[in-house]
């Protein structure tokens, strides 16, 4: 008798918001397509897969099964403690500094009176967003060439010696986490600044009529309001931290077989595994390492916030 209830009830819910109803049915199906079956063919991880002129449900079958072999493959690698090391902190460095950063410019737009101006810095700040990694690598090499580049340029007007940017390792952790922040910081901080504007204007009032500066109504009632969504968006990111910007550390530094060890990171060490041996099966086990342990960080991470807060937590 419940569950005729309650299967009336969503139907009815269903038929009371139909319009809603009917425009996330292609979102939808695309996410279907597109990620629920797709999660069936991870047990290529578990097989040392063989290409098949059949297709490939063919070739899924007629694959021999590894067990973890290839998983093994994965952490024998001689470079399998420097990829994590590097995709760990590179994205410790970029959680940490989008949050500063996007914050910071959410409350400073926020702060200004003239309208079209904040609309102005917001477009600016938000195209690179929208600009594709190989675009944004021709910016970079132009900046950065041994022979042309600006910045080589300069040195040797002012006297110096060129620099061969992308022969050295160690300019390139300062020069991928400032690219890496520059192009998701104007999305970022639209979503903080919809937050602050968003906060109750009496609660300014009010710490105004108290004698509050500025800055006291900054830190006592704009971050507090930000708290929820900096949790739930750190949550995220803690969740992504082993997943590293593929555009970013392999077409901004070009490839430069010179700058392997601060540049390797999963992602990269997949693409080129691939390409190099075709190993399909020990890409995708590399690949399910990253979901599986994106997955356990984001539940110990949202269990983290919910405990302090249950607002904070994503669910």
């Amino acid at each position: 008798m419940k569950k005729k209830k309650g299967a009336k009830l969503l139907f009815d819910n269903l038929w009371r918001y139909k319009a809603l109803v009917i425009m996330a049915i292609p979102g939808m199906v695309w996410m279907i397509f597109f990620f629920y079956i797709p999660i069936f063919a991870n047990v290529v991880a578990f097989k040392d897969f063989q290409i098949s002129p059949d297709g490939f449900l063919a070739s899924l079958q007629a694959s021999p099964w590894v067990g973890l072999d290839n998983f093994k493959f994965l952490f024998s690698s001689n470079n399998a403690f420097l990829i994590t090391k590097n995709t760990v902190l590179y994205n410790l460095g970029f959680i940490t500094l989008n949050l500063i950063i996007s914050v910071f410019f959410a409350v400073v737009m926020s702060e200004l009176r003239n309208k079209r101006l904040v609309k102005i810095y917001q477009t600016m700040s938000l195209l690179p967003y929208f600009l594709s990694w190989v675009v944004i690598s021709y910016f970079v090499y132009a900046f950065l060439s041994p022979d042309k580049g600006i910045f080589n340029q300069m040195i040797v007007n002012g006297g110096g010696n060129p620099i061969n940017w992308y022969s050295e390792p160690k300019f390139w952790p300062l020069i991928l986490l400032f690219i890496g922040t520059w192009k998701g910081i104007g999305y970022n901080s639209i979503i903080y600044f919809a937050t602050v504007m968003g906060i109750d204007p009496t609660y300014y009032e009010a710490a105004m009529i108290d004698g509050a500066s500025k800055w006291q109504q900054i830190k006592n009632i704009t971050i507090p309001q930000l708290v929820p969504l900096i949790s739930i968006l750190t949550i995220l990111a803690v969740g992504n931290i082993f997943r590293a910007d593929f555009g970013l550390f392999y077409n901004v530094p070009r490839n430069s077989g010179a700058l392997y060890e601060v540049t390797a990171v999963l992602d990269t060490y997949i693409y080129n595994g691939l390409t190099s041996t075709g190993d399909i099966g020990m890409t995708a086990a590399a690949g399910l390492y990253q979901s599986v342990v994106g997955f356990v960080l984001l539940m110990i991470t949202n269990a983290i916030a919910r405990r302090f807060d249950d607002e904070s937590a994503l669910f």
